[in-house]
């Protein structure tokens, strides 16, 4: 037997781990397009199965329904009836050319899932393009020359609604698959040993782990703010001073900042159908930092003087507060007296 024909254990490893991502394409949305509006401050989501759609769709086809685009259903659309299969299909066969070792099958099945993939954007942008042009001509809203296409990645504004397409969590997974494919080809073909003079397990095992790490996601934490530029969410009035700033994130991944701890307690009292996350603060004696609003020690004063007279500062050190409770005769709140 030439064992020249054979692919080593680690791209066998690397093999089984892209067929269990590509599997849990079966269960897990793939796409994912985010509509965001005035309207709806926390914004609707259309999620994309392999076998079905997710998401605010009854939400979405009553507003596509004014504009004249066709609603939304799943039976429509004939590759929710197969495209699991396929998914299987090319699970299995991934899995076979890591179990079989052959370097021509690993070859054949990075060539045919590629091929696959460019076919199933084709195929989705030929869908966005149907949609949103497609229109019904005595629609309650026409807007002359206005189509409805949704990005096929990225952000694109359609009249009021910001939308955002973008891979969901399969998505990114099979994306992994694709990565991990590409990886184990290129071990196969010995590109790493032109640039390493002999292959380290180590170097692959850190290529991998990296690969993974850029496909998960997760929600942002807080960020810096930008004086004089960024815009309170509640307000609408540029932050101008950094001592009093906050913003809260969403479960959906979304971040709003704020002028003044008062203006997002009233947001979040106006907004009560945003799924927050968490809750952020500046830290008074260091205000380019941001403290969980939960851990965050919280003073009362009106000689803080606060943007929009929340008057309140937050604290992370115990020391600093007792310090300025003292010079400015501060009472102590919490965050459930601010929202009471």
């Amino acid at each position: 037997m030439n064992t020249n024909s054979r692919i080593s254990t680690l791209s066998k490893i690397l093999l089984v781990l892209a067929a269990l991502c590509l599997a849990t394409n079966i269960y897990l949305p793939i796409w994912k397009i985010d509509l965001f509006a005035p309207q709806y401050p926390e914004g609707l989501v259309l999620l994309i199965y392999a076998d079905k759609l997710g998401g605010n769709v009854e939400i979405i086809n009553g507003l596509n329904h004014y504009i004249g685009m066709q609603t939304l259903h799943a039976e429509n659309f004939i590759e929710f009836t197969i495209l699991k299969y396929i998914l299987g299909f090319f699970a299995l066969l991934i899995l076979a050319a890591a179990f079989i070792g052959r370097k021509k099958l690993v070859y054949t099945v990075f060539v045919t899932f590629t091929l696959f993939s460019i076919l199933s954007m084709v195929d989705f942008y030929r869908w966005n393009y149907n949609y949103g042009h497609n229109l019904d001509p005595n629609a309650a809203i026409i807007v002359p020359g206005m189509s409805y296409q949704p990005p096929l990645i990225g952000y694109k504004q359609l009249l009021n609604f910001g939308a955002y397409s973008m891979p969901a969590t399969g998505g990114m997974l099979f994306i992994t698959t694709g990565i991990l494919l590409l990886l184990v080809v290129l071990i196969e073909r010995n590109v790493f040993a032109r640039w390493f003079k002999k292959r380290s397990a180590t170097t692959a095992a850190v290529l991998t782990i990296g690969l993974f790490a850029m496909s998960s996601c997760g929600n942002p934490g807080p960020r810096p703010v930008k004086i004089n530029e960024d815009v309170c969410a509640f307000c609408k009035m540029t932050l101008t001073d950094p001592l009093f700033a906050s913003q809260l994130t969403t479960l959906k991944g979304r971040q709003y900042v704020f002028d003044d701890l008062s203006c997002m307690t009233a947001y979040k009292k106006e907004n009560t159908i945003v799924e927050v996350d968490r809750f952020y603060v500046a830290d008074f004696c260091s205000p380019s930092a941001f403290i969980d609003l939960e851990q965050a020690i919280l003073l009362r004063s009106d000689s803080l003087r606060s943007p929009m007279g929340g008057n309140v500062a937050a604290f992370a050190i115990q020391d600093s507060a007792t310090h300025y409770k003292n010079r400015y005769g501060a009472s102590e709140v919490s965050w459930a007296d601010l929202m009471r």
